[in-house]
């Protein structure tokens, strides 16, 4: 995001929250020494929502790509006046400043360990979804947040997204009837991949650093910055990003049950085999998934794909709840519509409402997240239920790479008689760094 774009969507933020009265603080006196760590496009976002609150003054900055973190100062310069502190190391930064909040928006590999490390420093935290890269690191978060009594927001911002929040209460209403099955989908473009050239990291980045307790890869301009997501070194693809999202929705609804088994196919037939060589790699994430969740009232299907993108499709993304009165079909930009059975039930219909230009609702999140530190309650998206949530794309990688279903046990969070499975709820780091507490 460049600067003027910042400024701008800053200027309307700050309008918008005058204008919507969504939250009422308890205190809205206090100001919160604030931190990020990750200060790429994505955490400036988040950024602005706390400096926009009136509440919040930026201390300091960390990331690993010193571009960025020059890029980033200068933003939160011109809209305050302040200069923020600048650090490489996010571990400085937490010792040197110890801030009351801290935003996390770095690639998914590094959640766990930036979240753990914030909480026992004393912050309060906002982190990115989903919340680690495998189950065991989720735990670990999840952890350390009881153990402290810091207050943990996730950026599962349709949790208070008004069209959201009302096709919840529509659902839980009844008027969809007694629910059966629900998909989830997510539709993308894309095509073959052809392998890039490796090279040497730039001098303003710390490659090193970057990987973290993740494989160190040979550098390559598809990862950084940007393409992480699709190297599952370092996040889960479309399924552990999009899915965080939409299966999210279902435990919103169903109150939290976990399902019993599940079961997860898929490859990349188009992008083709995945490349990794001295030279060149590719990314290795699946161009397409399928994943199935066995609940024990319901059946839950998750599936994507990265390609044949159909732009006159009327609903390209979200969740569809089929039930014995119609069907609730829940989006993103296109809002929530019922289809009812045939019965001379009207259908019915609500528009999304969205902050914009990025389609999200990370002012509300926000809002709602102060609000959960100044009354020391639980946010609405908090890591409890972000923890639950977050549990189900990760089971589904962990079918899609053993290659069959998988049994769970949702009360002790164990996958049941597959020990080479259960293996995969964890996953080595590479030293120094130290796998999180369970």
């Amino acid at each position: 995001m460049n600067r003027r774009r910042f400024l701008k969507a800053s200027a309307l933020t700050g309008v918008s929250a005058l204008a919507a009265p969504y939250v009422l603080r308890a205190d809205a006196s206090r100001t919160y020494r604030t931190a990020l760590i990750g200060s790429g496009w994505w955490g400036k976002n988040i950024l602005k929502e706390a400096m926009a609150s009136g509440r919040c003054k930026v201390v300091a900055l960390s990331d690993v790509d010193g571009h960025a973190l020059e890029v980033a100062a200068d933003q939160v310069n011109d809209l305050s006046g302040a200069t923020p502190k600048r650090y490489r190391d996010y571990r400085d930064l937490l010792a040197t400043e110890q801030p009351d909040i801290v935003i996390i928006a770095t690639p998914d590999h590094w959640h766990a360990l930036n979240t753990i490390d914030a909480v026992r420093a004393g912050a309060h935290v906002f982190v990115e979804k989903p919340t680690g890269h495998t189950v065991n690191e989720s735990r670990g978060m999840l952890r350390a947040a009881r153990e402290t009594g810091r207050v943990i927001q996730v950026g599962l911002h349709r949790r208070i997204g008004p069209h959201h929040v009302s096709g919840m209460q529509f659902l839980k209403s009844g008027a969809v009837g007694e629910v059966g099955m629900v998909r989830l989908f997510a539709q993308g473009g894309g095509g073959v991949e052809k392998p890039g050239l490796n090279e040497e990291p730039p001098a303003h980045l710390d490659w090193d650093l970057w990987c973290g307790p993740a494989p160190k890869r040979p550098f390559n301009k598809r990862l950084h910055p940007g393409g992480w997501r699709n190297f599952l070194d370092y996040a889960n693809g479309t399924l552990g990003d999009w899915g965080a999202h939409w299966l999210d929705q279902v435990l919103w609804w169903n109150g939290g049950e976990l399902p019993k088994r599940v079961f997860c196919a898929g490859g990349r037939p188009i992008r083709g085999a995945s490349v990794l060589t001295p030279r060149e790699q590719t990314s290795d994430a699946p161009d397409h998934q399928v994943a199935t969740y066995e609940f024990e009232k319901f059946t839950c299907i998750w599936e994507h794909r990265q390609f044949g993108d159909n732009t006159n499709e009327k609903h390209r993304v979200g969740a569809y709840f089929y039930g014995t009165k119609g069907v609730l079909h829940i989006g993103w930009r296109d809002g929530w519509t019922f289809y009812p059975s045939g019965d001379g039930t009207k259908g019915q219909h609500e528009e999304s409402r969205l902050q914009e230009p990025d389609g999200h609702n990370i002012k509300l999140l926000w809002d709602d997240f102060l609000e959960a530190i100044d009354q020391r309650r639980a946010p609405v998206a908090g890591i409890e239920q972000a923890h639950r949530s977050n549990i189900l794309p990760l089971l589904g990688m962990i079918s899609w790479r053993v290659g069959r279903s998988i049994q769970w046990d949702g009360t002790r969070e164990q996958i049941v008689g597959d020990p080479d499975a259960a293996k995969l709820l964890s996953r080595p780091y590479r030293a120094p760094w130290t796998y999180p507490a369970v």
